[in-house]
């Protein structure tokens, strides 16, 4: 099993999740997080006055696979549909899963995905 993580710009959730359903993948948990990688943060305006933003709001999107072929599916459709072309158009990182288990039922591993 892997866990893939993806940080995006805000404005590709829609088209990142709608290739992940059209992928075959339903289950997601989403976050709005902030941080910074090589864009180190910009200047704005605000009121004549200028301020530098250290940290740049994205979303980040959890996403656990049974297998590796759905991992590569995942990944393949986050790419796509996350892509501007432009700095800072995030990262994805992919970990293995050890054990899961569903709460409800008491279902493990592939079973509670």
């Amino acid at each position: 099993m892997k866990k893939i993580e993806a940080i995006i710009k805000p404005f590709k959730l829609e088209e990142v999740k709608d290739a992940l359903v059209e992928a075959g993948i339903t289950g997601l948990t989403v976050s709005e997080v902030k941080g910074y990688g090589r864009q180190q943060g910009h200047s704005e305006l605000y009121r004549c006055a200028e301020y530098v933003v250290d940290f740049i709001p994205k979303i980040k999107i959890e996403i656990v696979v049974s297998t590796d072929e759905y991992a590569k599916i995942a990944i393949d459709a986050i790419t796509k549909a996350a892509k501007t072309g432009k700095i800072g158009d995030g990262k994805i990182f992919v970990s293995d899963i050890a054990h899961v288990i569903r709460i409800r039922t008491g279902e493990e591993d592939a079973d509670a995905l």
